[in-house]
This record gives C-alpha cells, sequence and structure tokens, in this order.
C-alpha cells in the first residue's frame, strides 16, 4: 500500500530546519518554501533554464522549491537554490559563471532571505 505521507528523511529534515528558521528568524520566505516542499510531489515546479534566464537579471537569488532542468540557455551570472538539479542544468548555471545551491545552503548563507525570488 502507497504511504499518503513523506518518508524521505532529507526532505523531513530539510522542512523541520525551513520551520525551525522561520520562527527563528521571523522570516515568513522559508515557511512559505516549507509549505510547498510539504505538499504532493507532483505539485512541485520542474522550471527549465530557459525560463529563469527570461525573468531574471546578473547576480539574482533564485529559489526553486522543486527541480530545475537544463532546457534553455542562461545569458548571466546567478545563484539558484533548488531541491535538485538534473546534469546538464547544473553544468549550464557553472558555464555561465553562476552557483548551485541546495536549499539549506542557502537558508544558511542568507538566514533572512533578503533578495530571494522565487520561481516555480
Amino acid at each position: 500500500m502507497k504511504h499518503s505521507y513523506k518518508t524521505n528523511p532529507q526532505l523531513l529534515n530539510l522542512i523541520s530546519g525551513l520551520k525551525e528558521q522561520s520562527r527563528e528568524k521571523e522570516v515568513p520566505l522559508w515557511r512559505d518554501i516549507a509549505f510547498r516542499l510539504e505538499g504532493p510531489s507532483r505539485n512541485s515546479p520542474e522550471v527549465n533554464i530557459s525560463r529563469i534566464n527570461r525573468y531574471t537579471k546578473e547576480k539574482d537569488m533564485i529559489l526553486v522549491p522543486g527541480k530545475v532542468l537544463g532546457a534553455g540557455e542562461l545569458n548571466h551570472p546567478l545563484t539558484v537554490a533548488a531541491l535538485s538539479f538534473s546534469g546538464s542544468a547544473r553544468n549550464k548555471i557553472t558555464t555561465a559563471g553562476g552557483s548551485c545551491l541546495s536549499i539549506e545552503e542557502l537558508m544558511n548563507k542568507n538566514p533572512e532571505g533578503s533578495r530571494v525570488r522565487i520561481i516555480g
């Protein structure tokens, strides 16, 4: 029988860490991301590089509460944090001079969540 709840321990730790950070720093961004990750996996976004390129500027910080896929081109460097990356997406972001982070790394690097844009 299929479970109707999350069983991935890494994802559960991430969600609880996001909620804790939201309470401690009083940042609603982390609570929103935790809420999105708690939902069904069929609702998690899959964002292509072309969409990220279209809606961002150079040096932006982007957060995708799902997977980043490699369709399209990236013309400027930026920091992208996501739940997961495809191999081609990670390659295109680093080739453009940007960096790929996990959501937890972004939360530790920028605890206030300032200048972070959510795509997806």
